[in-house]
C-alpha cells in the first residue's frame, strides 16, 4: 500500500457531511465549512424518504448530521480540500447531478454580488428560497459574510414576509415576487431585489423599486450576470452554437466524481477543456459585454423549417393583459415536425383565452410562423421547490392529452 506522500496532492481529503436543509440546521453547519470544516450537502427536508435515501447513495457523504450529532455513513467519497459544499442540481430538465462549490467560486458571488447591488449590510436577508438550492444557500452565506443573522420565515410565506415591518434584502424568483404583491407587500421595504430563475415579465419589474435581474445557475454559484452584466472576474462569451460560455471567478470545482484516487485525475467534470461551462442557454453578447439571455437551446422550436425560441414567445404572451403566466413548448407534429403549444395562466380566474387572439397578439411582434399552434388554459404551472417551472412534469402532461 503506497504512502500518504505517495498520493497525489489533490486527492479528496475532505468530509462531506449531509445536513437537513433548513436555515435553522444548515446556518451553523455552513458556517463551520465557511471556515474550513466539514463541507456540507443539504438535503431537502421536502424529499420523500426514497428519494432522500437515493440522493444520499448517489452522492456518498460521509456522515450525516443529526440532533444528537454526526452519524457517520458507509462507503462515503471525501471532497477536495476547498469545496464547501456540494449542492443537488433542481432536475428541472433531468436526474440532478452533484456541483462542488468551492469557498473561492462563492465567495466571488457573494461579494461580487453585495458590491454590485450596494446592498447595506445591516440590512437582514429574508430566507425563502428553498436552502437545499444554490439561491437560499446564498441568502445563508450572504448572513454570514455580513455577519447579520438571515429572518427565517419557515419557506415561502408571502402573508408572514408581506407583514414585516422593517427593511430587508430580498432573493426570489418572479412567482413568489407576484405572490408577495398581491398580499399586499409594501416593496418600498425592500432595500434590495434579486430576481432570478425565471423570466421576469414587465409589469413585475415595474412596480418594484431596488430591483436587480440575475442570470445563472449551481454550476456558477447562483447569479453570474446581474442586471446583463457579469460580476467582477466572470467572462461571457458566445460558443459557436449559439450558447453561452461562462468562465471565471464564479464556476464550479466540477460535478461530483465518486471514482477512487487517480496518479493522473481527470479534468473537472461539466467544464470544457479551457474551465470554462458552457449551460443550455442562448444568448448574446454586445461589443460592451452586456449579455441577452434568449432562451434554452433545448426550448429552440423548428415548424415548418423555421426556428422559434420558446421563451420569447412566451415573454410575448405574458405581456398579454389577460396572460399572468405562459410557457411555451414544441411538441411533435406529422406535418410541421413540430408544433408550438403555449400553456397559458390566465390573470383572472374564468378569463376567456382564445388562440387566435393570442396569435394574432404574438404576430403583432414576431413573425407570423411564431404564434403558437395551440393553446391549453390551466389554472397554475407546475414548479420545482426552487419555483422554476417544471418543465419535465408540463412535457410530460401535455403528452398525455
Amino acid at each position: 500500500m503506497p504512502d500518504a506522500d505517495d498520493q497525489p496532492d489533490d486527492q479528496p481529503s475532505r468530509l462531506l457531511l449531509a445536513v437537513e436543509a433548513t436555515p435553522e440546521a444548515l446556518l451553523p453547519r455552513l458556517r463551520d465549512a465557511w471556515d474550513g470544516g466539514p463541507a456540507v450537502l443539504p438535503l431537502d427536508p421536502r424529499l420523500p424518504p426514497r428519494a432522500r435515501g437515493a440522493l444520499v447513495a448517489a452522492l456518498k457523504p460521509g456522515a450525516v448530521s443529526k440532533p444528537g450529532g454526526l452519524v457517520s455513513l458507509p462507503g462515503a467519497t471525501p471532497v477536495a480540500d476547498d469545496v464547501v459544499a456540494v449542492v443537488a442540481t433542481s432536475g428541472s430538465t433531468g436526474p440532478p447531478k452533484g456541483v462542488e462549490l468551492t469557498r473561492h467560486a462563492l465567495a466571488a458571488s457573494v461579494d461580487g454580488g453585495l458590491s454590485r447591488t450596494g446592498a447595506d449590510p445591516e440590512v437582514p436577508w429574508v430566507a425563502c428560497l428553498p436552502v437545499s438550492h444554490v439561491g437560499g444557500l446564498l441568502v445563508l452565506l450572504r448572513a454570514i459574510t455580513t455577519g447579520t443573522a438571515p429572518v427565517d420565515v419557515d419557506g415561502f410565506d408571502a402573508d408572514r414576509i408581506a407583514a414585516l415591518g422593517h427593511p430587508v434584502h430580498l432573493a426570489v424568483v418572479p412567482t413568489m415576487l407576484r405572490r408577495l404583491l398581491a398580499a399586499g407587500a409594501d416593496p418600498e421595504r425592500w432595500a434590495t431585489v434579486l430576481v432570478g430563475g425565471a423570466r421576469l415579465p414587465d409589469d413585475l419589474r415595474s412596480a418594484v423599486p431596488h430591483l436587480t435581474t440575475t442570470y445563472g445557475m449551481t454550476e456558477t454559484s447562483g447569479g453570474c450576470v446581474y442586471d446583463g452584466v457579469p460580476l467582477p472576474g466572470v467572462t461571457v462569451s458566445e460558443a459557436d452554437d449559439g450558447r453561452l460560455r461562462i468562465g471565471g471567478a464564479t464556476l464550479m470545482r466540477g460535478y461530483r466524481r465518486l471514482a477512487g484516487p487517480s496518479p493522473t485525475p481527470p479534468p473537472p467534470a461539466g467544464l470544457d477543456p479551457d474551465g470554462a461551462f458552457t449551460p443550455a442557454d442562448l444568448g448574446t453578447v454586445d461589443d460592451d459585454g452586456r449579455v441577452t439571455v434568449l432562451g434554452r437551446a433545448d426550448d429552440v422550436i423548428v415548424t415548418g423549417g423555421e426556428k422559434v425560441v420558446a421563451s420569447q414567445v412566451a415573454a410575448r404572451l405574458e405581456a398579454h393583459p389577460a396572460v399572468a403566466e405562459a410557457e411555451v413548448l414544441g411538441v411533435p407534429d406529422p406535418e410541421w415536425g413540430q408544433r408550438a403549444v403555449a400553456v397559458v395562466v390566465p390573470a383572472e380566474v374564468g378569463a376567456i383565452l382564445s388562440l387566435a387572439l393570442l396569435r394574432s397578439f404574438v404576430a403583432d411582434e414576431m413573425p407570423r410562423y411564431a404564434a403558437p399552434q395551440d393553446l391549453v388554459v390551466v389554472n397554475a404551472l407546475p414548479r420545482l421547490a426552487t419555483g422554476k417551472v417544471d418543465r419535465v412534469a408540463l412535457r410530460r402532461a401535455l403528452s398525455g392529452r
